[in-house]
């Protein structure tokens, strides 16, 4: 697909690639074909000649969505790279421990990534570096423009060209759940992305001439493959509801945060990382959508089952349609009833680990005699919000201080399926809690994007013969406390 998508753009030189909103809505060119592919080129003349990146290194990415994004792919593709994806946003503990799991030979980041990592300055300054952990672990570049402080540019270079790597091998590698000390990545070949990449063409059908709204790299690659042109959402609600005005795509992906409360669709509209009710995409088609499509997929298996409106509406019964399994995709539930998933498109492996055909999901769920996949709850602890996967795994070690107890992350339901994220703290007893609510500061300061939206004092309930934190009551018990507490929306200031 990536080299479907390289010949595409050489073939349409001139034709607007990637678009974007300017602040009063209107829509701009942020890069056409050529453009696309003269900067892929570039950097991976640069990548190979500059820096001595040769087929199976890893280099770690962390670029906003976007035309120079996409052309590290293209670059990191060409070369036989793997791309270890990188949030700075995750914070700082976490970072740095996905990064000595990935070991990348060299970092991409752009100003906005390094700004957000600047939480180490002092030890970026004594390495010379702008993002901060690289200190022990390699260099880093900026990708764009620089702001005071970044890592040296990446200049694209003008140097022959290497020959395309025709081979396989690692091509993502994605950091979802495990620990702070044990981080756990998806890994991703390169023929797996390919496969999920003409799934997803299969499924959406983008068309030469069209405009499709939405920025992943699932909907780029596919859609200017085809010869679509791709209009990245504006984050602003009233300029994302202006660009569907103005540009009235045939193909729009949106998650069900941003969804909520826009009108004027077109075309067709496809929505997912977040549960998406039968309401939700009943709302959508009444404000214009001529189908509403709620699409299952996971950091593992990219997509793996769809569903229309109609049909979301018209299931009877317990659980969550989602959808017939995509051609292609295996589905079957293990004794304990979670959901597992098999198909061409799914992980190569676990970073570390054995590779495994079959995809846990975490996802508890049934399966109908026609073979359609009804979701019933889940297995893993997770925490969804704002269509991000919070695992508390990652950061409730941190939150162990000197007296404190037993300490839980768990999410409290909201709005359409969305959640709060609560730390939920047992003092010690007699352990002052105002002394503790501000010792608390420090590890919930450095959880970045994961930081949660209230901080509680409580007993922890308790269940099992071990005795474990049992988190489906202790989010009963956050829920009333915030309801009492008038569910005040305050970065960590609730709580007793």
């Amino acid at each position: 697909m990536l080299e479907q998508l390289a010949h595409a753009l050489r073939q349409g030189a001139d034709r607007p690639a990637v678009l974007g909103a300017s602040r009063t809505g209107a829509t701009r060119v942020l890069a056409r074909c050529g453009e696309l592919t003269e900067l892929a080129d570039g950097y991976a003349s640069a990548l190979h000649q500059r820096y001595g990146l040769r087929p199976g290194d890893t280099i770690g990415v962390a670029v906003r969505p976007g035309p120079r994004a996409l052309a590290v792919m293209l670059a990191a593709h060409r070369l036989g790279l793997a791309i270890a994806v990188l949030d700075p946003a995750a914070g700082p503990d976490v970072l740095l421990a996905r990064l000595s799991s990935a070991r990348p030979a060299l970092v991409l980041a752009d100003a906005a990534a390094q700004a957000v990592a600047g939480w180490a300055h002092p030890l970026a300054r004594r390495a010379g570096l702008a993002l901060p952990p690289l200190a022990a672990l390699g260099p880093v570049v900026t990708v764009g423009p620089r702001a005071p402080g970044c890592a040296p540019a990446l200049r694209p270079a003008r140097a022959p060209l290497p020959a395309p790597y025709e081979g396989d091998g690692d091509a993502v590698i994605v950091f979802t759940s495990g620990t702070t000390s044990s981080p756990r990545a998806v890994v991703h070949s390169r023929g797996g992305l390919a496969a999920g990449m003409r799934t997803v063409t299969d499924l959406v059908r983008p068309r030469p001439g069209e405009t499709v709204l939405g920025g992943t790299s699932f909907v780029l690659v596919p859609s200017l493959a085809a010869g679509a042109a791709v209009a990245l959402p504006a984050r602003s609600t009233r300029l994302l509801q202006r660009q569907i005005r103005l540009l009235r795509p045939a193909n729009t992906y949106l998650t069900p945060p941003q969804l909520r409360g826009l009108d004027g669709f077109t075309g067709r509209v496809w929505t997912g990382s977040a549960p998406a009710s039968a309401e939700l995409l009943g709302r959508v088609k009444r404000a214009g959508a001529r189908e509403a499509w709620s699409v299952y997929a996971l950091t593992e298996l990219f997509p793996a089952a769809a569903v229309e409106e109609a049909d979301k509406a018209a299931h009877q019964g317990d659980g969550d349609l989602l959808g017939q399994p995509l051609p292609g995709v295996g589905a079957r539930l293990s004794p304990e009833g979670e959901l597992l998933l098999t198909g061409p498109a799914a992980r190569h492996r676990y970073l570390g680990e054995r590779p495994d055909p079959w995809v846990r999901t975490g996802d508890r769920a049934r399966l109908t005699p026609d073979g359609r996949i009804v979701l019933a709850g889940r297995c893993k602890d997770m925490v969804l919000r704002r269509a991000e996967n919070i695992y508390p795994g990652l950061y409730e070690p941190a939150l162990h201080l000197p007296g404190v107890e037993l300490a839980v992350l768990v999410g409290v339901p909201a709005e359409e399926g969305d959640e709060r994220l609560v730390a939920l703290i047992q003092p010690q007893a007699g352990a002052d809690r105002r002394q503790l609510r501000t010792a608390l500061q420090a590890p919930l300061g450095r959880m970045g994007s994961a930081r949660p939206d209230a901080l509680l004092f409580a007993e922890i309930p308790l269940s099992g013969r071990s005795r474990k934190p049992d988190r489906a009551a202790a989010s009963r018990l956050c829920a009333r406390a915030l309801e009492a507490d008038g569910s005040r929306p305050s970065g960590t200031r609730g709580g007793r």
